[in-house]
């Protein structure tokens, strides 16, 4: 009798301690799971040709952490976050990469691939649609080339081309003044070069010049707009974004030009399908304004392999980029 009382009462205190622990042990552990199975998203990659991002739409909240789980199917990927300051992650085949994102204001970002994994690299991209609380939206301001009315698709042949590569030092040694107009870098990314070639041709106030001379000013005017800081940026991000395409002198003949795959805009609206652009042809180049070719990256060229750049870079660095394409026609 006494054996069985004093083993009921070992059972009974053996299994309130087993209560007492194994009921937080049991609590925290739901709660990892749940947040764990909550907001961890295993996200694939993919060359482009067999679906890219899988899945290609994320969704996230304000101020909310979003948990991803990363990998790659295939090659060496990277991942980022459009117009972040945050560092790529690269993707080893086979290996599982956690990162975290926390978002402080609503809207759709792109997530988008780093690495050149193939011909179709830059079409590697995906959204993550923010939601913020109630009443809270996103704006994003309208882009210059719409508000001044330009048709980035149209042709836009420059009217005047110099016979020598203009140079803003030999404008420098001319000691002319630019004339009220052409001074600012407002009046530069609004026109074209060859439209202020005429201007600055035209104005009777001007020191009697040569075509050459004048096409100087035209190259001094460009330079005093932008600053070394700026064109070194532009620089590096068209080594990493465009040179593959576009070439590294800028000739349209980089090692991905012959590989572009046809855009999905062109096949929509049966525009004619063209490479990569020619930076180093005066003709069509310098018929183009700033505000044109800003928009040209920000949205993308309809009926060409273009890609998109808005989501990507921030409004600075395609300012920055824009500035260096100057670099193909003119001299510092």
């Amino acid at each position: 009798m006494v054996l069985r009382r004093v083993t009921a009462e070992h059972l009974a205190r053996l299994g309130l301690a087993l209560v007492v622990v194994a009921l937080p042990l049991g609590l925290a552990g739901a709660w990892v799971h749940a947040h764990t199975s909550q907001s961890a998203t295993i996200v694939h990659a993919r060359v482009s040709e067999d679906g890219g991002w899988l899945p290609g739409t994320l969704r996230a909240r304000v101020e909310i952490p979003l948990q991803l789980q990363l990998v790659s199917d295939d090659v060496v990927h990277g991942f980022a976050i459009g117009r972040s300051g945050a560092p790529p992650v690269d993707l080893p085949p086979g290996q599982l990469v956690e990162t975290t994102l926390t978002f402080s204001e609503p809207g759709t970002y792109t997530f988008y691939c780093t690495r050149w994994c193939g011909p179709a690299h830059w079409r590697m991209r995906g959204v993550i649609e923010v939601a913020g609380v109630q009443g809270q939206t996103a704006s994003e301001p309208e882009p210059l080339y719409l508000s001044l009315g330009i048709d980035i698709d149209a042709p836009h042949p420059a009217a005047a081309v110099p016979a020598l590569r203009p140079s803003a030092s030999r404008a420098e040694a001319l000691g002319v003044d630019l004339p009220e107009g052409n001074r600012s870098r407002q009046d530069f990314i609004r026109r074209s070069p060859a439209e202020t070639w005429q201007s600055l041709r035209s104005d009777p106030s001007g020191a009697p010049l040569s075509d050459a001379q004048v096409w100087d000013l035209v190259a001094r005017l460009w330079r005093s707009t932008t600053t070394a800081e700026a064109l070194a940026e532009g620089r590096a991000l068209y080594a990493q974004n465009c040179a593959a395409c576009h070439g590294e002198a800028g000739a349209g003949d980089g090692v991905m030009a012959s590989s572009v795959p046809p855009a999905g805009e062109a096949l929509s609206v049966g525009a004619h399908l063209s490479g990569p652009a020619d930076f180093t042809e005066s003709s069509t180049l310098l018929g183009a304004s700033s505000a044109l070719l800003q928009g040209k990256i920000l949205r993308g060229g309809m009926g060409t392999g273009m890609p998109y750049w808005g989501p990507i870079l921030t409004e600075a660095q395609i300012w920055a980029l824009t500035d260096y394409l100057w670099t193909f026609q003119f001299e510092e």
